[in-house]
């Protein structure tokens, strides 16, 4: 039975423009050796950018009003690969391929709810030996802001946040295409089989496959023409008849053996060096990827201490705005204040000199100001006061 086969790819905006071309086909020559371009008329879009990648890529942004924080390093779309094997497409027919990739594409439409909006490209490719999609989308997670209003994110580590990511993809898009008619199995995890998954290019440069394959072309494996015994004179049935079959038949067999053999031993030689390449590739890849989980945890960490000290930042210029504006209003209260203290003093002194005809207002304020040593303008009384201890300190 064949596979459900799904897999997916993180790009930076760097890798864009290369993804682009390959899958638009907008290239005049390919480095895959696979690509008919003779049927390249044959490749259908379930849906077609506007624009190129990375300009479609700022424009949903825009758009959608994205948010989350985009560096130079992040990842800001993603790639699946939807296919199956060569045997299941012939089987299933024009109609039904075409039915496969369509269904495909309602999935992750659906899939952690991303919705269409956010699919760039989703592209079917018939002019190479097994039909299969290209799918650009990019990881928007619906989430909520710190004040809690719903929000679209662009955020890839979130989207691929649980450690089972891709099982649970390979889990979901099995179950959603065998409930929709194809009959499907599920592929066992790599932990069970313990390979990596190459792409075609990256399985070519692992194993020089282009050496081995122009050394299994030019390998000779056919028999040499050897003459009817009947046409060998009867009558000369003597040393001469023996020597020609020896000529005829023995010898040309017998280099044909040396040549299988010397043949067997030159590919002998070459798989086993192709092991020991497959092996240090291997050997590289687990480092790899040991690496690259390293880096993501790293990243990962960072991202989340500084999450963490932007809400503090956040939280602390909440809190000194707010107190900045509580000592505002309470520094107007006080002006209010003072200034309505004088106007009572005015008031009042203006009352008292003319209740108790006292004469002029200003003599009274001399007076006053005189025998108690105290001015009415509280400015001047402060200033008054630091000038008396300032005395008494230098005394």
């Amino acid at each position: 039975m064949s596979y459900a086969i799904i897999r997916n790819t993180k790009y930076k905006r760097e890798n864009l423009k290369g993804i682009f071309r390959h899958n638009e086909r907008r290239n005049k020559n390919y480095s895959n050796d696979n690509i008919d371009k003779e049927k390249s008329y044959l490749n259908y879009s379930i849906k077609s950018p506007q624009y190129s990648y990375e300009k479609e890529f700022d424009r949903i942004k825009e758009k959608y009003n994205l948010k989350g924080q985009i560096k130079k390093v992040s990842n800001i779309a993603c790639e699946y690969i939807i296919t199956s094997d060569h045997d299941f497409f012939e089987r299933i027919g024009e109609e039904e391929t075409k039915r496969f990739f369509e269904t495909a594409y309602k999935f992750v439409v659906e899939y952690k709810h991303l919705g269409e909006q956010y699919i760039i490209s989703a592209k079917v490719h018939r002019d190479e030996q097994t039909p299969h999609m290209h799918l650009i989308f990019l990881p928007v997670v619906h989430t909520t802001d710190k004040k809690g209003n719903s929000i679209d994110k662009l955020a890839c580590s979130e989207f691929w946040k649980a450690k089972d990511s891709y099982r649970q993809l390979q889990d979901a898009f099995y179950k959603y295409m065998v409930e929709n008619g194809f009959d499907l199995q599920r592929g066992l995890p790599k932990e069970e089989t313990n390979r990596q998954h190459y792409s075609v290019e990256e399985y070519k440069k692992i194993t020089n496959f282009k050496e081995t394959k122009e050394v299994l072309k030019n390998m000779k494996l056919e028999l040499p023409d050897v003459p009817d015994i009947t046409d060998i004179n009867i009558n000369r049935l003597s040393k001469k008849r023996d020597e020609k079959i020896l000529e005829e038949i023995i010898k040309p067999k017998d280099n044909v053996i040396q040549n299988l053999y010397q043949d067997n031993i030159n590919l002998h030689k070459e798989l086993a060096r192709q092991t020991k390449i497959v092996e240090e590739a291997e050997k590289y890849q687990k480092e790899r990827d040991k690496i690259l989980v390293n880096n993501e945890e790293l990243h990962n960490q960072v991202e989340n201490i500084k999450a963490e000290y932007k809400e503090k930042e956040f939280d602390i210029e909440w809190k000194y705005k707010n107190k900045f504006k509580s000592l505002e209003k309470e520094n107007r209260y006080l002006h209010k204040l003072v200034d309505k203290f004088r106007e009572t003093i005015d008031k009042f002194i203006h009352w008292i000199c003319k209740k108790f005809d006292m004469g002029a207002e200003d003599n009274l304020i001399i007076e006053f100001e005189k025998e108690t040593r105290t001015c009415l303008d509280a400015e001047k009384q402060i200033k008054y006061e630091e000038r008396e201890k300032e005395y008494e300190y230098e005394l």
